[in-house]
């Protein structure tokens, strides 16, 4: 498979546990300002070893520029750099928001009242996020809110190990992360049960697992992109309400949106197509909205528009 057309759950996560609990002891011993001087040379040379990274950056910051004019001038090589040590900044702000030390009073939430009323009556509800910014301050609403269970679903295997970082972290926790490669009648059982006692179950939306049976094309920033469907079917069989959720940085702290995108999802036998289409639509007004509004904080550092569905 060319380096163009592999998918992106092989090409490997570069947060393995040693670095992450590396990029900790720097910041307890040395903070924030000091984390950052020891991380540069270390995302030079991250930057500077990965072209399809480079090059993936610097596809997304071109056409954001061209459908938004958020940048403000064609985006060069010096962009791609910012994109990457935004990540690098980002990846403290998980483990800050994990072990409870992020201040939370800097965290601004945007349309968490109808998640509220929701989580309230009972029941819970579906949120469909992206790879945008630090999800991990999803916590902040548990902070305010008094405490909820969330449990997000992953396609990679290395969920075990963020598993064990967090509980080290927050032994408290009421986040977890389930990896699946595909959704079985077995999961969804499970997920309708978290949804039966009132918590939340989350999964991205904006890059498409290795065994997707299905994926719809719609375009984003103006360009043609294949998308999952799964988080819109799972949320017509677990008859829940849909948000989108996505946080990232404002000035001093950051803030996490919450979107609805449907009361309740539902995929009429002869019009599903056409249901699945016009909700994912929702989700993609809503993703192109939130990286208008904080361009360096979207973080697919692969052939996002070219995503291949083959493993």
């Amino acid at each position: 498979m060319s380096t163009s057309t592999r998918h992106w759950a092989h090409l490997g996560e570069n947060t393995f546990v040693a670095g992450t609990w590396l990029l900790w002891g720097v910041h307890r011993v040395f903070g924030r300002t000091l984390f950052r001087v020891c991380l540069f040379p270390v995302v030079i040379w991250y930057w500077a070893a990965n072209p399809m990274a480079r090059a993936a950056s610097l596809q997304y910051l071109q056409r954001l520029q061209a459908a938004s004019g958020v940048i403000g001038h064609a985006p060069g090589w010096r962009d791609t750099l910012r994109h990457f040590l935004s990540f690098a900044d980002t990846l403290l702000d998980k483990l800050l928001a994990i072990s409870g030390r992020y201040p939370f009073e800097r965290v601004r939430c945007e349309g968490q009242d109808a998640v509220r009323r929701t989580l309230a009556s009972g029941r819970g509800a579906m949120i469909v996020t992206a790879h945008v910014g630090c999800l991990e301050l999803c916590r902040a609403l548990a902070h305010h809110h008094g405490g909820f269970a969330l449990t997000v679903l992953v396609h990679t295997a290395h969920a075990e190990r963020f598993n064990r970082i967090l509980q080290r972290l927050d032994p408290g926790s009421r986040v977890r992360l389930l990896q699946v490669t595909e959704v079985s009648a077995a999961t969804a059982v499970l997920l309708g049960e978290c949804i039966e006692r009132g918590e939340l179950v989350a999964i991205v939306g904006d890059r498409v697992p290795v065994r997707a049976s299905k994926t719809i094309t719609l375009p984003f920033l103006g360009v043609d992109a294949p998308l999952p469907v799964g988080a819109y079917v799972l949320a017509a069989l677990l008859r829940c309400p849909l948000y989108f959720m996505g946080c990232v940085r404002e000035a001093g702290g950051h803030v996490v949106v919450y979107e609805r995108l449907a009361d309740r999802v539902e995929l009429p036998r002869g019009r599903r197509d056409e249901a699945l289409r016009e909700v994912a639509q929702r989700y993609v007004r809503s993703l192109e909205a939130i990286v208008r509004r904080a361009p360096f904080d979207w973080f697919n550092f692969f052939p996002f528009w070219d995503q291949g569905t083959t493993t």
